[in-house]
């Protein structure tokens, strides 16, 4: 396998599972959202025979993919008693009932695990409920226990008003952000806001007070060289240890400065980062996937946490290339590790192929790359150079040809709605 991969233990699928009998039999898995983090879920689960359905409330890449058993039309997750009501509805339904449930976004994890205690009654859920979830939804409580814990941190501070903010001792440069994000970025299109002196933090800050609450403003100082030194470690968690997981560095992002998402991603082996990483979430009690994101400091080389996605997150795919199947480890977990009578069975993990070492979206990594070129940041001979070698694609397929032509059908409004 590629060094910064890992198993602590393994599972071995039984034999005839690719086949319409055993499909059939296999609980269904349901994906909480189709843009292309879904996809991929769809796809590493189907090559396992599950039958795998999305459940969204707009259009998606999913549905064109010739892995999807369904699609499921539901309302926005924010209008959480609707939605509530659909997912029973939905338990009830024996081709659904007893589905692992797959979240994409922020909003999803809030939903399950708000409603855990009912909706584990139908189905199976990879999120823990709110008292693991609070302390990585809200990035307050997750600066704060990274603290309790003595693990590095960026300079963090928690002005409630004008007042405190003009009292705190910033550094600059710093970056405006919130406490929780998917609401912020709905109503600015942008994840900070930069200030590079006092007057520029002022006005960052009261445009930041004009959307939520000025008890969730977050103001950080800014790590220098941003995008060159943003790395992640991504586990299946259980039982207090990562089962398996993936490290990498994230070297392309949109806009690269100030990224919305990943573009082009590298497996690396940083082993201090796994630790870390298995110290925070042990402390909450955390089962599931995550993806816990760090800066590297080139003040002092000290790997620093930013914060954890709890949930699939954007380029969870490069780890099934590599062989790490996280989504499909969390079935088997859920599903036939909890089988009476089955036994504790290993995990087979396919190696006899060359593993994928990058990850790439065409979509938003050409243009990132292209303005980066034209503002003399890269050579072009540098980003054919990190073309080469075996690549996982966010949605191009061979096998799967489709969602990556309907992603260009549905540019346009997924410019508008995501920013890509």
């Amino acid at each position: 396998m590629t060094a910064g991969t890992y198993f602590d233990s393994v599972l071995h699928e039984r034999r005839g599972s690719d086949t319409v009998k055993n499909r059939q039999e296999k609980a269904p898995a349901i994906v909480i959202g189709g843009h292309f983090q879904g996809l991929g879920t769809v796809r590493a689960l189907a090559c396992k025979g599950v039958r795998v359905y999305v459940a969204d409330h707009e259009p998606n890449l999913s549905r064109f993919s010739r892995f999807l058993s369904g699609s499921l039309k539901m309302p926005d997750i924010r209008m959480e008693a609707q939605a509530l009501q659909c997912f029973l509805e939905w338990g009830n339904k024996p081709l659904l009932r007893g589905a692992v449930i797959y979240p994409t976004d922020d909003e999803s994890v809030h939903f399950l695990s708000r409603n855990h205690k009912l909706l584990s009654r139908c189905f199976r859920l990879m999120t823990p409920d709110w008292s693991s979830i609070a302390f990585v939804y809200d990035k307050r409580e997750t600066y704060k226990q990274a603290a309790k814990l003595g693990i590095p941190i960026p300079q963090t501070f928690f002005p409630g008003s004008f007042d405190d903010l003009e009292d705190s001792n910033i550094p600059f440069p710093a970056v405006v952000k919130p406490a929780v994000m998917r609401p912020f970025f709905r109503k600015t299109g942008k994840k900070v806001f930069p200030a590079y002196s006092r007057d520029e933090l002022r006005r960052a800050y009261a445009s930041a007070a004009a959307v939520i609450p000025s008890s969730e403003i977050i103001v950080q100082e800014l790590i220098p060289d941003v995008a060159a030194n943003l790395f992640s470690f991504c586990p299946f968690f259980k039982n207090t240890k990562s089962v398996a997981g993936i490290t990498a560095q994230r070297l392309r992002q949109h806009p690269m400065d100030f990224g919305q998402a990943s573009t082009y991603v590298e497996i690396v082996n940083i082993p201090l980062l796994k630790k870390i990483s298995e110290k925070f979430l042990r402390s909450i009690d955390y089962y599931g996937l995550a993806e816990v994101e760090f800066i590297r400091d080139p003040r002092d080389e000290q790997f620093k946490m930013l914060e954890i996605n709890p949930r699939i997150w954007g380029w969870h795919s490069l780890a099934v290339g590599a062989g790490v199947n996280l989504p499909w480890m969390v079935y088997h977990d859920l599903v036939i590790d909890s089988r009476p009578n089955t036994g504790r069975q290993a995990l087979h993990v396919k190696t006899r192929f060359r593993p994928a070492e990058k990850w790439v979206r065409l979509t938003t990594d050409v243009p990132t790359a292209a303005l980066e070129i034209l503002r003399g940041r890269m050579r072009i001979n540098q980003y054919i150079q990190s073309m080469k070698g075996k690549k996982e694609f966010a949605v191009w397929s061979l096998r799967d040809p489709l969602p990556f032509f309907g992603e260009w059908l549905l540019l346009a409004a997924l410019w508008k709605k995501r920013g890509f």
